[in-house]
């Protein structure tokens, strides 16, 4: 099947975010995808904040992102958009680092007054940076994702039947898409 990226542009170490894009893996290995998880604030701070192009760290990332056929970005909202972490890495990226690419937003929030982050603030930047297909995305509410005592998650249920489903139309698009970008 396909190469997918997972990036988690938390900057908590118990992040909701990172524990729901791991459970959206998990669906997508179970689907036969090979799924690559990146955290962003596993990277060097000082590489992102004085915006090292050239260091190993970045050099790495952008491979990671050149050897997917799409990518998962997943972010909490902040004053009504992404974090400033992930727009930290999104900067040092290549202008179309994501071209040819099915790209699939996923936010976390504690209002839905930020539901719309999601098409005002992330798609723009992906789109920017040349997706071929962005998928629609999903916006899930703090109280959906409970932490278990063993750091996985139990997301409320019809959270998490909407997960699905736009887990698997991303899936979808990425096996559908897939041949056209191999013939390219």
């Amino acid at each position: 099947m396909a190469t997918v990226l997972s990036v988690s542009g938390s900057p908590s170490a118990t992040s909701r975010t990172a524990r729901l894009l791991r459970y959206l893996d998990a669906r997508l290995t179970d689907q036969g995808h090979e799924v690559i998880p990146l955290d962003v604030r596993s990277l060097p701070p000082e590489v992102l904040l004085r915006a090292d192009f050239g260091h190993p760290a970045i050099t790495e990332a952008t491979a990671l992102f050149e050897q997917a056929d799409g990518v998962v970005i997943g972010t909490p909202v902040y004053k009504a958009a992404y974090s400033g972490l992930l727009k930290s890495l999104l900067d040092l990226l290549p202008q179309y680092a994501l071209a040819g690419k099915t790209v699939l937003p996923l936010a976390t929030g504690g209002s839905t007054a930020h539901v719309l982050a999601i098409d005002y603030a992330l798609r723009p930047v992906l789109s920017s940076l040349g997706a071929a297909h962005i998928t629609p995305g999903w916006f899930v509410l703090d109280k959906h994702i409970e932490v278990r005592q063993d750091g996985g998650i139990i997301v409320e249920p019809g959270t998490r039947e909407a997960l699905d489903q736009v887990t698997d139309q991303f899936s979808t698009a990425l096996s559908e898409r897939r041949p056209l970008r191999a013939a390219a």
